[in-house]
């Protein structure tokens, strides 16, 4: 249940035990909330008051327009205020609808409040504070202190004898028993406050829920701005994996390669001189060190496919799956069959999704067969690996395929598992190829 769907305490307590309800805590608790209301109601009005007069003369020659920003944002201060004060009334704590700016400077925190809608709702909830709900407050009070007064007529009537006291103009109440009419007469206004102060404090309860809690736009804002920060470091990651793969496949890839064939020339140049073969010491560390340079070779080859292949950056994500199963120890049938280039965000997704699927059959499925099927079907590329394997994989236990989920997730798509005892494994990756 939403915020805004939440019951109000104070009408739920109504509701409840309407004959009860003047007699507890909680219709004292309404009381206090509408007397410190009508107290801080006309401070409002003037702090509003006054920076709007002063703000508009000078907002002409320009000096006005900060004193006019201050008023904007008076709303802030005010509604955090009347958050605290709901306290009294509210055990649901209506939350901050503005986003938290860690580390964001004065001028991008000012921008940024005076853009969000919440700080205009706030405002406007601060205005109605200061003005309309004002009025209802101290209306509320002079009702209720005069109820309070004519509940202790007999009291005042008694310490002030024989001076006359008159509750209705030319009236004059000689006597205790006199007052006692007084007295019932605030009694019922007492009782006329509690439910009066019930229906007020919720009707109070309600506007700050709407004007000073967040919406749901605020939260789409939020989860969408997210998103796109999520998206943006996706994409440097990219960039910096793309830059090392770079690097090491323009440097110390064509470093080893050029070792490899100096080494080869070594060996080549010992046995022309006629050196002896398999006993020449020279001969038999320089071809150890070409067997070690091959090694590092090939190992630095895996690490840059495993960075970012430069077959998928040249040729797309079909050609990447054909090498990736050329090399694959069970036989990988591709069926990729693509219209154009997809985006480089879901090629890369795409490409280490069945990477990682592969893996893992290769590891735990004891498949014999493994295919790879790929199509854009409305505007949204789909891929699927099948292996006939044992089946029974759980995707939760992994943090391999749960991270690729997330990686999908950024990209509004969503990757499914299927694999039930005995087989087969079904992996399904759908990705939307448009922004």
């Amino acid at each position: 249940m939403s915020e805004e769907q939440q019951p109000v305490a104070v009408w739920a307590a109504l509701r409840a035990h309407p004959g009860r309800f003047p007699f507890t805590v909680r219709a004292l608790r309404c009381w206090a909330y509408l007397l410190s209301g009508a107290l801080l109601g006309p401070v409002v009005l003037v702090v509003l008051a006054g920076l709007l007069l002063v703000g508009l003369p000078l907002s002409v020659v320009g000096i006005g327009l900060p004193v006019l920003a201050a008023l904007v944002l008076s709303g802030l201060p005010a509604a955090a205020l009347e958050r605290r004060r709901l306290r009294l009334v509210e055990p649901v704590v209506v939350p901050d609808p503005h986003r938290p700016l860690p580390g964001a400077g004065r001028p991008a925190w000012l921008r940024t409040r005076l853009r969000e809608r919440a700080t205009w709702r706030e405002l406007a909830h601060t205005a109605l504070l200061g003005t309309v709900l004002s009025a209802v407050c101290l209306g509320f009070t002079a009702l209720l202190l005069f109820s309070a007064a004519l509940v202790t007529t007999p009291v005042v009537v008694w310490a002030l004898a024989p001076e006359t006291v008159m509750v209705i103009p030319g009236r004059a109440i000689p006597g205790l028993v006199e007052a006692l009419p007084a007295t019932a007469a605030g009694l019922a206004g007492l009782l006329l406050c509690a439910y009066t102060g019930a229906l007020l404090t919720t009707a109070h309860v309600l506007l700050a829920r709407l004007l000073l809690g967040p919406r749901d736009e605020d939260l789409g804002r939020r989860v969408l701005e997210l998103t796109r920060s999520r998206a943006r470091l996706v994409d440097a990651f990219e960039a910096e994996r793309r830059r090392i793969e770079r690097d090491l496949h323009d440097g110390a890839q064509q470093q080893l390669v050029a070792l490899s064939m100096t080494l080869g020339l070594a060996a080549y140049e010992l046995g022309e001189r006629g050196g002896r073969g398999g006993d020449d010491p020279a001969a038999t560390l320089v071809a150890r060190a070409r067997d070690e340079a091959r090694r590092a070779l090939e190992q630095l080859r895996g690490l840059v496919l495993g960075i970012h292949p430069q077959v998928l950056t040249d040729h797309g994500l079909a050609a990447a799956v054909a090498e990736v199963a050329l090399r694959h120890p069970i036989p990988v049938e591709v069926d990729i069959d693509l219209p154009e280039r997809l985006p480089g965000p879901v090629e890369t997704t795409a490409y280490f999704t069945v990477t990682e699927a592969l893996t893992n059959a290769a590891k735990h499925s004891g498949a014999t067969t493994i295919t790879v099927y790929g199509r854009v079907e409305a505007a949204r590329l789909v891929l699927q690996v099948t292996d006939d394997g044992r089946g029974g994989a759980d995707p939760a236990t992994g943090a391999g395929l749960q991270g690729l989920a997330d990686r999908v997730a950024i990209l509004r798509g969503r990757l499914m598992v299927t694999s039930p005892i005995g087989g087969p494994t079904r992996l399904r990756v759908e990705v939307p190829c448009s922004g």
